[in-house]
């Protein structure tokens, strides 16, 4: 009998647990709410919350912010929050997935520098949509500054085009 007792007790939450947790959801729709809106668009949210987070621009005062946020807060009850959350750490800078993965497309622009043909041929294998021709000139490009000592704009454009793709495979 003591046994039923103490499960009654462990799933039951406390008021300030419940309160953490809504405010937990509060700060994942101040998130969202700054996002943009093709991100927006690979998450998965219901109408009325993504309408929500359509007008959260328009409330620019504290009072009328901190209100919205409360509102997207509830909205976010009925969604898989950690559905979500898996998908923003692979936008948000601070996480640890982002920084991995920008990481990793550094690498990648490094060898298709340093490689040439060897390395794209396995970057196409790993994302077979890539427009090799236009990545072939900015790899070219890249390396024609690099041997001028130029300042590194085509390695510049090499990452962001890095980038773009990685995003769309996502």
């Amino acid at each position: 009998m003591s046994e039923h007792l103490e499960d009654d007790f462990i799933e039951e939450k406390s008021k300030t647990q419940v309160k953490r947790e809504f405010l937990a959801l509060q700060d994942l729709g101040a998130r969202l709410a700054g996002l943009k809106p093709d991100i927006l668009n690979r998450l998965p949210l219901n109408d009325a919350l993504l309408k929500a987070l359509e007008e959260s621009p328009r409330h620019t005062k504290h009072i009328a912010r901190k209100r919205h946020n409360q509102y997207l807060g509830k909205l976010l009850r009925g969604h898989d929050v950690e559905a979500i959350q898996s998908v923003l750490d692979n936008f948000d800078s601070a996480s640890r997935e982002y920084n991995n993965r920008f990481h990793q497309l550094e690498r990648w622009r490094e060898r298709l520098l340093d490689e040439g043909d060897d390395a794209l041929q396995e970057l196409m294998l790993e994302y077979p949509d890539i427009d090799s021709q236009h990545l072939r000139g900015l790899i070219r490009q890249a390396q024609h500054e690099r041997a001028r000592e130029k300042p590194p704009l085509a390695a510049r454009k090499l990452f962001k085009y890095l980038r773009e793709m990685a995003e769309q495979n996502l």
